[in-house]
């Protein structure tokens, strides 16, 4: 049987260089010579399959992850479309790999098109006076999807914005001085002066700007970091915005969706200003990623350091590749950011089995985990709850659960794994959802899958409450 070779050296590059090595180190690893490495990197070479299969060994990795032309987004957008009953198709991983490799555009047209079906199915089944609320869910959903596959292909990393963001941070001197001072001695240069209102007067707002009065109005109820950062968000839309319009350009997005983009690359940049990249990135490396380090450190949220983890994914100096996700109680998804390969479902909740729900449980502390998907990747979890701004006596913040996580390589580079036993961690089998994992007696299930007949037994009752068929069977 002939061998299959790849030609991967960006990928393998990419890969040496997040987990800090040398082409000599990765070579003694890998037990391979240091030219055959640097061969291939420079795609002089092609790598073997028996190289692949070392490098997932020793790495825990996917192969997939290495193979030209793959994309973990869309491979689990694919497998989802395919589950539905009403294509009647049984697919494997392996197909759908094939099929991401030979014809990626046909696939993610494929995608596209059974987005559009479930569209058109959800409105013929409402009734007649629903149908408008129909129309309204799906215009309120595409603009977010969209700003969030915009994100996606840009691997969650805006260059442009970050360096201006880190020069104004170097101009600013934010580093040595007190920055809230610093914020709003720039933001007078434009004339404009930030005021903090009592919570009645700005009736249940958050932040108001008044150009015609030239003031950021300000809650009481926003702690010191939030309104920092308020104050950084202005000041992007006051300085970057032909920076923004030119990252967008040619994007083809309109309306909601090109105002949420504009609206969270301010952020953004606002981000980025308060974290600029290498000194956050060099504090990210020294502290292993410790973000209840790294908030009093950098005065700043939880919620936005986890946040800009995701983006350290400058070419010339890259962080670990995170996921990033906030969800409600009820499991819904508020928020979702991905620098690496993590997949997420486009609908539905998470998995119950995750730990982002028991950090509910116990709210002041860090809960990790070692999960794995359905495709075999591992991957390295940190949840954490939080409670969000504006509570007041008989109103309470909301609260929400972060998660933070990683290829299961990159987890030495981490503090989180150093009370965990990584040669003997038993990974949590989790799946997307409900709806799209086909894992058998999970007494954690709330759905059947959607492509598999279920099977009702009325003289037994087991810890699973749904019961389904084999591969063969569909509904």
């Amino acid at each position: 049987m002939r061998e299959e070779k790849l030609i991967i050296g960006p990928r393998l590059r990419s890969l040496r260089q997040s987990l800090g090595l040398t082409q000599a180190q990765m070579a003694a690893e890998l037990d391979v010579s240091a030219s055959y490495i640097t061969l291939i990197e420079a795609n002089q070479r092609p790598a073997s399959a028996r190289l692949l299969m070392r490098l997932a060994a020793v790495y825990d990795l996917n192969v997939s992850e290495l193979a030209p032309g793959s994309d973990a987004q869309l491979a689990t957008d694919l497998a989802a479309a395919l589950k539905d009953p009403a294509l009647e198709a049984s697919v494997g991983r392996s197909e759908i790999e094939q099929a991401l490799h030979a014809a990626p555009n046909i696939a993610a047209a494929l995608v596209r098109l059974h987005d559009r079906y479930r569209d058109l199915a959800l409105r013929a089944d409402s009734g007649v006076q629903d149908r408008e609320k129909v129309e309204v869910l799906e215009q309120g959903q595409r603009p977010v999807e969209a700003v969030r596959s915009w994100y996606y292909d840009r691997s969650n990393y805006i260059d442009a914005l970050d360096r201006a963001a880190e020069a104004m941070a170097e101009d600013m001197l934010l580093h040595r001085g007190e920055p809230h001072v610093a914020l709003t001695e720039r933001l007078a240069r434009h004339g404009i002066r930030a005021r903090i209102l009592p919570a009645e007067v700005l009736a249940g707002q958050l932040r108001r700007y008044v150009p015609h009065r030239r003031e950021l109005l300000l809650s009481e109820l926003l702690g010191q970091s939030s309104r920092r950062f308020q104050i950084a968000v202005l000041l992007a839309r006051l300085e970057q915005h032909e920076t923004i319009a030119a990252v967008m350009g040619g994007s083809g997005l309109e309306g909601a969706a090109a105002a949420l983009v504009r609206t969270s690359l301010a952020n953004y940049f606002a981000a980025a200003l308060l974290m600029p990249y290498r000194r956050f990135l060099a504090a990210c490396e020294s502290a292993r990623y410790d973000i209840e380090l790294l908030s009093h450190r950098f005065g700043c949220s939880l919620e936005q350091i986890a946040h800009r983890m995701t983006t350290l994914q400058r070419p010339d100096a890259r962080g670990v590749p995170f996921f990033f996700v906030r969800v409600d109680r009820a499991g819904n998804v508020s928020k979702r950011f991905s620098a690496g390969r993590f997949p997420f479902s486009k609908f539905g909740g998470t998995c119950p089995l995750w730990n982002i729900h028991a950090a509910f449980e116990t709210p002041d502390q860090i809960r990790t985990q070692v999960i794995r998907m359905p495709d075999g990747a591992s991957y390295i979890s940190v949840a954490r709850a939080i409670q969000r701004m504006g509570g007041t006596y008989g109103s309470p913040g909301q609260k929400l659960a972060i998660g933070l996580g990683c290829d299961i390589a990159y987890a030495p580079r981490l503090v989180y794994a150093d009370q965990l036993n990584m040669d003997r961690a038993q990974p949590t089998e989790i799946g997307l959802n409900c709806y799209l994992c086909e894992r058998p007696n999970c007494a954690s299930r709330a759905q059947a899958p959607i492509n598999r007949r279920l099977i009702v037994d009325e003289e037994e009752r087991s810890l699973a409450i749904f019961r389904f068929e084999g591969e063969g069977s569909r509904l």
